[in-house]
């Protein structure tokens, strides 16, 4: 069956090269991890979409449910989920992260 909100993730993962989902804003973020993400993707200088789960309880417990990831924030590059903080920062300091971007097609190398 089908889930409004799960089809809505998806959707929204799928229109924007990459996608994070985080609490706050990009602008506001409330939460260290969601802003440690902000940070990386920013110095990166690479656009991103960015979706508030604060705002929307279903949204904010459906990414969760769809990947089966229990934290926040949770990123998505060309649809595929990444990870979360951990998993981003983790490639941003071992120098993964710039070129997986580039091999996207998102980033120069």
């Amino acid at each position: 069956m089908s889930n409004p909100v799960h089809d809505q993730i998806k959707k929204t993962a799928e229109e924007n090269d990459i996608v994070l989902y985080m609490k706050g804003t990009p602008i506001f973020p409330q939460c260290g991890f969601s802003s440690q993400v902000v940070q990386i993707l920013d110095y990166l200088d690479v656009k991103y979409h960015s979706v508030n789960v604060l705002e929307d309880p279903d949204i904010r417990q459906g990414i969760k449910d769809v990947n089966n990831w229990p934290t926040i924030p949770q990123v998505f590059v060309k649809g595929e989920f990444i990870g979360g903080c951990d998993i981003v920062r983790e490639m941003f300091e071992s120098g993964e992260l710039r070129p997986f971007l580039a091999d996207k097609g998102l980033i120069t190398g």
